[in-house]
């Protein structure tokens, strides 16, 4: 597998090729404004491209139970949706039941699906479906020491989600999560704030 500084590489060596082959006037101007580009680009790519890291543990049981939703990126699937939930439960064959619930102009919503542990080591990658036979990643990026916070996101920095036992989290913990999911790649300037009661 070619690896994403490999695939930078080549694309920052076409480009100054191309770039080279037919600069005629304003060449310095140009290169300026490429160079720019490029460096802004390649931290772009290597934090998109490379592996999202999970936390090192988790305790399936205390990680069961009610999670509210703090904030998340835009999601079609939830639209509209306020003062959402998700309660996960063990199931007797070992997998999740997940039941997420909101409210949309005004209207109670729900929604059930299941989850299954995809990595034992960790506990912290999980396939989840609503629509078998299509699953989604959810991975546990962040973890608070007593389970009080968790952070959810997919390894193609698409999908992401704050949860707290509570329904509010204090503004400094929120302001670090926000800067812990900005360093791994994850763009939240269109982060929604989820109401909460």
């Amino acid at each position: 597998m070619t690896s994403p500084l490999k695939t930078v590489a080549k694309t920052i060596s076409l480009e100054v090729v191309v770039h080279t082959f037919f600069c005629k006037a304003h060449c310095k101007l140009k290169r300026k404004v490429n160079v720019r580009y490029f460096l802004i680009n390649i931290g772009v790519n290597i934090l998109t491209n490379t592996g999202l890291e999970v936390v090192p543990k988790v305790e399936l049981e205390r990680y069961l139970g009610k999670w509210f939703e703090i904030a998340r990126l835009p999601a079609k699937f939830q639209e509209g949706c306020d003062h959402t939930t998700a309660t996960y439960s063990l199931l007797k064959d070992g997998s999740i039941s997940v039941l997420n619930e909101c409210t949309k102009n005004g209207k109670y919503k729900k929604a059930k699906g299941k989850a299954k542990v995809v990595d034992k080591t960790s506990g912290a990658k999980l396939k989840v479906t609503f629509f078998w036979p299509f699953y989604g990643d959810y991975w546990i990026i962040k973890l608070g020491q007593d389970y009080n916070y968790a952070v959810v996101g997919t390894q193609d920095r698409k999908y992401l989600w704050i949860l707290s036992r509570t329904s509010q989290m204090a503004e400094l913990l929120f302001s670090e999560l926000i800067e812990f999911v900005n360093g791994k790649g994850f763009n939240t300037a269109n982060l929604i704030k989820t109401l909460q009661v």
